[in-house]
């Protein structure tokens, strides 16, 4: 590749937000696609950007390992829909998980945002997240991508066609850099293929059993 090509790419880190149209479809398409796209977050401290690097699908009421299992709650409400909004919760008592919702409202099912690679706004991602030795490590899990982007219960809801949370088109990822595998950090229907990582990339939160 030239260096012109190179700096051209480079310089498309992001494009227009993704319709709610998009997440209106299986779980395990949006949990695809979503890889190379780009989270963004505004707020009064500025802009934070990151680009999915690894995401989870859960399924809906028939998926043991998706908050979905236990019915309609006041927790598990925005699953059902409308689509493209996002599902924010809390996870130990001091980690914040960010989800997009997915299929046609009243089908409960989301895409766990697992892991970003951070593009824009690491001064803010780092006074956000100092225990982090490295960029690559400010939001390689999806509680330290909550953290480095201040995404919280406020966002929870909030439509992710428009700020201050959105979800931007970003560099599509090839199908032979995309490794699956079964989710982690559950228990329940462990060995489900729902795992969609960018293969080799530092930033994926654990290294994967396949």
């Amino acid at each position: 590749m030239k260096p012109a090509a190179v700096r051209t790419a480079r310089r498309r880190t992001s494009g227009g937000t993704l319709p709610a149209s998009f997440y209106s479809r299986d779980t395990e398409i949006v949990a695809r696609e979503l890889l190379g796209c780009i989270v963004e977050c505004r707020g009064p401290r500025g802009l934070t950007r990151g680009r999915i690097v690894e995401t989870e699908a859960y399924l809906g009421e028939h998926d043991p390992a998706c908050h979905a299992a236990a019915g309609r709650t006041k927790r598990t409400d925005p699953l059902y829909g409308p689509p493209g909004i996002a599902y924010v919760y809390l996870i130990y008592g001091t980690h914040w998980c960010f989800n997009a919702v997915t299929r046609p409202e009243g089908l409960p099912s989301a895409v766990l945002i697992r892991a970003l690679e951070p593009i824009d706004g690491l001064a803010l991602m780092r006074s956000r997240r100092p225990a982090a030795h490295r960029n690559v490590d400010l939001a390689s899990g999806p509680g330290k991508l909550c953290a480095a982007l201040g995404i919280d219960m406020r966002h929870n809801r909030h439509p992710l066609t428009r700020p201050p949370l959105v979800i931007r088109r970003g560099n599509p990822v090839a199908d032979d850099a995309v490794e699956v595998t079964p989710r982690i950090g559950i228990r329940k229907a462990v060995d489900w293929p729902l795992r969609w990582f960018v293969a080799n990339h530092p930033g994926v939160s654990r290294v994967p059993r396949r």
